[in-house]
């Protein structure tokens, strides 16, 4: 028979209860590690966006490329004027002796390609200097279309001038579609479609070129 004090020791022994994690804790460490991720690439991103912004590295070409922009019943936007006004400077200079324009239906009749092409020859561009893109909607979509121009025209150095901002994006598909592109941003101006265009720029183009990556665009 056992004692009463043995009968006490086996009361007090409790089995240990296993040890339990708090809830969401795996979840919450995920979050954690995809935001930090994500902060790393935005980062990284916006590093090349402000050095290519900063970097004009126009010097004799085949061919100087205009990106398009909007165009309001046939004439270009003060953002899309300053883009083909920079191409303009630097066919005069002797960088290329040729102009492609780019751009597709700019919700009207005409195409930012087609406008562009007519602005240029006002300027006193020969109409046999400008090779105009009437297609495409997209940067990528511009992209793709410059390439089988340059291939088709034997175009193997290529001056690209858009926006400061854009610069590291057409770079980069450039370079997927194996083109030879110097980027050259045009001059900054200050219009209230400048400002309006996007509240933060650099923003605009981490989410874009990260679409791009993803082939999301």
């Amino acid at each position: 028979m056992r004692s009463s004090g043995n009968l006490s020791l086996a009361r007090m022994r409790k089995p240990a209860r296993p040890s339990r994690r708090r809830p969401g804790g795996g979840v919450l460490g995920l979050v954690v590690l995809v935001r930090a991720v994500a902060a790393a690439w935005c980062w990284s991103v916006a590093l090349h966006i402000d050095q290519y912004a900063a970097l004009d590295q126009a010097a004799p070409a085949d061919a100087i490329v205009v990106f398009g922009a909007a165009e309001y019943d046939g004439k270009p936007s003060p953002v899309f004027r300053a883009r083909l006004d920079h191409a303009h400077t630097l066919y005069a200079r002797g960088i290329a002796p040729l102009i492609v324009t780019l751009g597709g239906p700019g919700g009207d009749e005409y195409t930012e390609g087609g406008v562009g092409r007519e602005y240029l020859m006002g300027a006193g561009v020969p109409e046999s200097a400008i090779i105009a893109e009437t297609e495409s909607t997209s940067t990528s979509q511009s992209v793709e279309r410059l390439a089988v121009i340059a291939r088709t025209n034997q175009l193997r150095r290529l001056v690209v001038v858009s926006d400061a901002m854009h610069m590291f994006r057409i770079h980069a598909i450039c370079a997927v579609y194996g083109l030879d592109a110097l980027t050259s941003p045009r001059p900054r101006i200050e219009t209230t479609e400048e400002g309006s265009r996007a509240s933060d720029p650099i923003a605009h183009e981490i989410l874009a070129y990260t679409l791009w990556r993803l082939h999301l665009d």
